[in-house]
């Protein structure tokens, strides 16, 4: 691939406004430079579409990126118009006459970066195209998707080996966030890869910390979260469609403007609620966990995960969603041992004896992460093969307020015994919380209906209050001594269950504090007086003004991050402004002065 005379340094302040590369960025772009294949794996947030970006604006040829989401295709060709480069999609959104005009800018080398989808790269029709449009560099983003080790496997991504193959002498880059070591083999494998040089940056995401909560209440739970940052974007994941529609109506109500996200919406219905969200018209989508974003909006405050993940690949990459500017943000996980009980009945509906046992697998790790009384982030990086240097990370919830140790082999065994008693009088099972009602003693209508008081573990842990009876109960189920029947969510003893009964072993787990949630240190807030949030207030609502008039996503315009570098610098001319990080050429030119003149008026106006 060759490269003009202009620096690299020089293009992407030019282009992007950076002074400088992130970690490997530059040795990636050399890589390619030199016509190797590179096998990238950088964080979300890392800085993985520059790779290829740069070199596209400053080499020869077209720059083909095959990219599996319809919406993110969007949002980068937004971003990159907005830095004066040319780039265009080619996708099912166009209509015939939007699809003709780019097809004849293509003819006519009217383009830097070409984004498709993996079915539409290998057509026949489209490679004949591609042939006349010479291709200088091929990336495939989300990589780990041809991997059946991988969180999201699409059968679709081993078709790109054929395009590969056509153009051997055309490099490759196969950027991913979220690769194991097996998955990184299968990438080089499976896209017919030549001898790629691997760049692997460092997983740790510093700006953002993690909590994990026992989640007793978690409609309420939820609601104060999110109502604590309603200022703010976040993504709240769920297991089911019915939960994204409910928790997004709930929020609504509570004062949260907030839309669900979903296969079960049209496309249509799809595209509109996530164009409303990246560009702040509402401030949470809930999106079922099996449905990815695929969005590019870099001011993500908050993560929640209102249920458990199918493993912690696919947790790293959704947190990862967060703080993509490098501000901080927060990952908020509620688990309740049920969740784990809800997994095992779908895992074992799975027919495939290999499949069923490497869907277990990565639940047990999933189980480990939400019940570690060590650092989270330390437990992520040792699960992709990083160590952590410090002992401390100061942003998660087990290292700021560490749990405390509870011995709670008499609580396992009162607990254990309630369920048994119950099923034994009764002749039926009962939830958990039936179960706690007995145990602290309280007299409900069920209790009362069914007899339950005159069992002898009728008020025999009220030692404990309801909610502690159910974080132990959680537990039980994530050590499976419990299981949980999903469709009547009645609780059952396993064979290990009546073992720790009968053996009476010892059980102990950590108790996670009940404390507000906390957030991380540093991620370049910057000054936050009060002066200077209204300062940033004003900007912000400028950016929108900006970015409705140009249709495009507020982040597009410029990233929470450079508007606080601007809050904090208050550059009064536009080379000053030209100064700030993320002020290419391009946004100079077209915002600069509209900044420049809030920034002015607001000073002059101060003082």
């Amino acid at each position: 691939m060759t490269m003009s005379a202009v620096s690299l340094d020089d293009a992407l302040k030019h282009h992007f406004g950076f002074e400088a590369f992130r970690p490997l960025q530059r040795e990636i772009i050399e890589a390619l430079r030199a016509g190797d294949d590179v096998l990238a794996l950088l964080p979300t947030g890392g800085g993985k579409s520059l790779c290829y970006q740069l070199p596209a604006v400053v080499g020869d040829g077209l720059t083909l990126v095959i990219s599996p989401l319809i919406a993110l295709m969007k949002d980068q060709v937004d971003g990159l118009r907005a830095n004066g480069i040319a780039a265009t999609f080619l996708n099912s959104s166009l209509d015939g006459e939007e699809a003709r005009e780019r097809l004849s800018g293509l003819e006519r080398g009217d383009y830097r970066l070409l984004y498709v989808a993996p079915e539409r790269a290998v057509l026949p029709g489209f490679l004949a195209a591609l042939d006349r449009w010479r291709p200088a560099l091929i990336a495939v983003d989300e990589a780990h998707c041809v991997s059946e080790w991988g969180h999201d496997f699409r059968p679709e991504y081993r078709q790109i080996a054929a395009l590969v193959q056509r153009y051997p002498h055309v490099p490759t880059i196969a950027l991913t966030a979220t690769a194991t070591e097996r998955v990184r083999k299968d990438i080089a494998t499976f896209l017919a890869m030549r001898k790629p040089r691997r760049f692997i940056g460092s997983f740790n995401r510093p700006n953002l910390c993690y909590n994990v909560f026992d989640k007793h209440d978690g409609i309420k739970q939820l609601l104060k979260w999110c109502g604590a940052r309603r200022s703010e974007s976040g993504i709240v994941y769920t297991a089911t469609r019915r939960a994204a529609e409910d928790l997004a109506q709930r929020l609504t109500a509570a004062g949260v403007s907030a839309l669900p996200y979903h296969a079960g919406l049209t496309p249509t219905q799809r595209e509109r609620n996530q164009e409303l969200f990246i560009r702040d018209e509402v401030q949470a989508i809930c999106a079922t966990i099996a449905f990815g974003m695929g969005i590019d909006k870099p001011n993500v405050r908050y993560i929640v995960h209102y249920d458990l993940p199918r493993n912690l690949e696919a947790y790293y990459q959704e947190t990862g969603r967060a703080g993509r500017d490098g501000l901080r943000s927060e990952c908020a996980l509620f688990f309740t041992g049920g969740d784990a009980a809800k997994q095992r009945h779908f895992i074992r509906q799975i027919v495939d004896e290999r499949e069923r046992a490497q869907a277990e697998r990565l639940l047990r790790t999933m189980l480990d992460f939400a019940a570690t009384t060590g650092c989270r982030r330390r437990f992520l990086l040792e699960y992709f093969g990083e160590a952590l240097a410090e002992g401390n990370c100061a942003a998660c919830d087990n290292c700021i307020t560490p749990p405390q140790a509870l011995d709670a082999t008499i609580a396992a065994q009162k607990l254990l015994s309630c369920v048994f008693r119950i099923r034994a009088q009764s002749g039926f099972s009962t939830g958990m919380h039936h179960v706690a009602d007995v145990l602290v003693g309280k007299r409900t209508e069920k209790v009362l209906a069914w007899g339950h008081e005159r069992l002898s573990t009728f008020g025999a842990g009220r030692e404990y209050d309801r909610g502690d009876w159910l974080t132990i109960a959680s537990e039980l189920l994530r050590v499976r001594w419990l299981e949980r029947e999903v469709e009547r969510k009645t609780l059952v003893l396993t064979d290990d269950g009546i073992a720790a009964l009968r053996e009476q072993r010892a059980f102990a787990f950590a108790r996670r504090p009940k404390a507000k949630p906390v957030k991380a240190k540093g991620g370049g807030g910057g000054d936050r007086s009060v002066a200077n949030d209204r300062l940033f207030e004003l900007l912000r609502a400028l950016r929108k003004r900006i970015a409705d008039e140009a249709g495009v996503p507020p982040y597009v315009v410029f990233s929470d991050a450079t508007l606080r570098e601007i809050v904090a610098a208050k550059p009064m001319t536009l080379a000053a402004f030209r100064q700030i990080s993320g002020v290419g050429d391009s946004k100079l030119e077209r915002y600069g002065q509209a900044f420049v003149n809030a920034m002015t008026e607001t000073i002059q106006g101060e003082n």
